[in-house]
């Protein structure tokens, strides 16, 4: 059973940051200046636990007055498919309610633009390249 949740002490937020060293470091080639971040100290951060074992991570950040910013969402390869990713955007999108937020938006790696349009995010702008990476801007009305 999959649990996510938001992260409450320092373990937690090192289990967020292990997952997206695994992901974006490791398997994606993404070097860790680019990964790691001012904002990681200012973002809210999710993470999905398969018992004691973090799967998944995810973070959100007030980009504006009313926007949130979801950033960095990873799974890890052999756990993809199972639903994880979807459970940690309804974390994030809970929260952002929460925080009052009336509009999230995204970059999403162009592979992984089909799993938030099945979100209700909706693309705009032209494709652009992040980490050397190729991205879409998505946004989603609350």
């Amino acid at each position: 059973m999959i649990e996510t949740r938001v992260v409450e002490s320092d373990a937690e937020r090192e289990d967020a940051l292990a997952v997206r060293h695994a992901v974006f470091v490791e398997e994606q080639g993404v070097d860790e200046d680019l990964e790691y971040d001012d904002h990681d100290s200012e973002a809210v951060h999710v993470v999905a636990y398969d018992g004691n074992e973090p799967v998944g991570a995810a973070r959100l950040r007030e980009l504006e007055d009313g926007v949130g910013k979801v950033e960095r969402v990873a799974v890890l390869e052999p756990r993809r498919g199972e639903g994880i990713g979807r459970e940690l955007m309804a974390r994030l999108e809970e929260r952002a309610r929460a925080d009052g937020f009336d509009e999230l938006k995204l970059h999403s790696q162009t592979h992984a633009a089909d799993f938030y349009g099945d979100l209700e995010y909706d693309r705009y702008g032209e494709p652009f390249e992040e980490a050397g990476i190729p991205h879409v801007r998505m946004r989603k009305e609350l």
